[in-house]
């Protein structure tokens, strides 16, 4: 029995979209959506620790994409890159180009309660900093976020 032809050439077409498939902006907000309503059912302490979880439920795409959570001092409480961020004051960070994005997120978070900022951050799947954009919210007066990697 022969392949048939039509098939052979449609296969490439088919698995491409399933080996190449990075987070999206969309994925990012129904994220930190997901999260805070997870926080709103089982609690903050419980959010946070399922947050900073390696291999939680908040953990996409090999780690790439993940949830964090600041105060609106800018203290981290979760995130997704791992405990030993938790519990330290990122205020002043700056990214490589000098901008200070955890000021930019709690400026959003205050005046517009959600919102987009963009800012260059470790990329943990390729070990170099790259733009990123993410998708912050304010719920119980916290910051919900997560971004993706422009590429």
């Amino acid at each position: 029995m022969r392949p048939n032809p039509i098939a052979l050439l449609c296969l490439p077409a088919l698995c491409l979209p399933l080996a190449a498939q990075e987070a999206t902006p969309a994925e990012a907000e129904a994220l930190v959506k997901e999260a805070i309503a997870f926080a709103k059912a089982h609690g903050k302490e419980a959010a946070f620790k399922e947050i900073t979880h390696a291999t939680g439920r908040f953990q996409r795409h090999g780690g790439e994409l993940y949830v964090f959570v600041y105060d609106m001092d800018g203290k981290v409480l979760a995130h997704g890159q791992g405990a030993s961020k938790v519990g330290v004051n990122q205020i002043r960070a700056k990214d490589p180009d000098g901008v200070e994005y955890i000021q930019d997120r709690v400026r959003i978070a205050k005046t517009k309660g959600k919102g987009w900022h963009d800012y260059k951050y470790l990329n943990p799947k390729t070990g170099q900093k790259e733009p990123k954009t993410s998708y912050i919210e304010v719920w119980d007066n916290l910051i919900f976020g997560a971004g993706v990697y422009k590429k």
